[in-house]
């Protein structure tokens, strides 16, 4: 399960960010999860909270935005969004898709104490 990791990587920039403007704990943190960043929701909010007790994150909201990802369809030169890779063009059905944005997870926002 690559969440757990992904998991430990956002504790560690929460840790990082701590270091650089001292704060006790976080309050909210929220991140963004494109549809096609790869990533199981379920189970990125399931690692963060076995892995939040004692940290920084004990306790803390977890927001999780889910954007769509895009694309551009080579087929019918437009742009669209998808919420899968394997998702057709909703324009024209076709599957020359290139991937244009919504693959990269990235933590939004933290509101801290």
């Amino acid at each position: 399960m690559h969440e757990l990791s992904l998991a430990g990587g956002i504790l560690r920039l929460v840790e990082q960010t701590a270091e650089r403007d001292p704060f006790e704990r976080v309050r909210r943190l929220r991140l963004s999860v494109p549809a096609l960043a790869g990533v199981e929701v379920r189970a990125l909010r399931f690692a963060l909270e076995s892995i939040a007790p004692g940290t920084l994150l004990a306790g803390a909201a977890v927001d999780i935005d889910e954007p769509p990802g895009q694309a551009w369809c080579m087929s019918c030169s437009t742009s669209v969004t998808l919420s899968q890779r394997i998702d057709p063009c909703p324009h024209c059905g076709g599957h020359r898709l290139h991937v244009t944005g919504g693959t990269e997870m990235r933590l939004v926002d933290l509101q801290v104490d």
